[in-house]
């Protein structure tokens, strides 16, 4: 399957798991299409300021990694400033959040694996 950037379903959620701002997710692929232990495959970008709120998870885990911009990461209490080339794995019950600190859009790639 081939899916062009213009094709893409995009959201804008308001304080994303309690996060501050706006955040827009542009879905690669929506979880209907993955047929694999996966259930979400996006493009995050999250403007200056703006964040995902802490959250947990639990039988899964979360890939971010940084395309473009500059971010501090907790990571289940780690807390990292992050940018371009760097990733971050959440998973096995851990929680994370991320918060745009740079002066550009933040971009990065989201893979949420399932366990089971």
């Amino acid at each position: 399957m081939i899916r062009y950037g213009k094709d893409m379903v995009r959201e804008v959620k308001e304080r994303l798991r309690e996060g501050k701002g706006e955040v827009e997710i542009v879905h690669a692929f929506t979880r209907e299409e993955l047929t694999g232990k996966a259930r979400l495959c996006a493009l995050i970008r999250i403007p200056p300021g703006n964040s995902i709120g802490y959250h947990p998870h639990v039988g899964e885990e979360e890939i971010y990694y940084i395309l473009r911009g500059q971010a501090t990461v907790n990571d289940n209490g780690n807390i990292q400033v992050v940018g371009p080339g760097d990733a971050v794995l959440t998973g096995g019950g851990a929680s994370h959040s991320i918060e745009n600190t740079g002066e550009e859009t933040l971009e990065f790639f989201a893979v949420i694996l399932l366990y089971a």
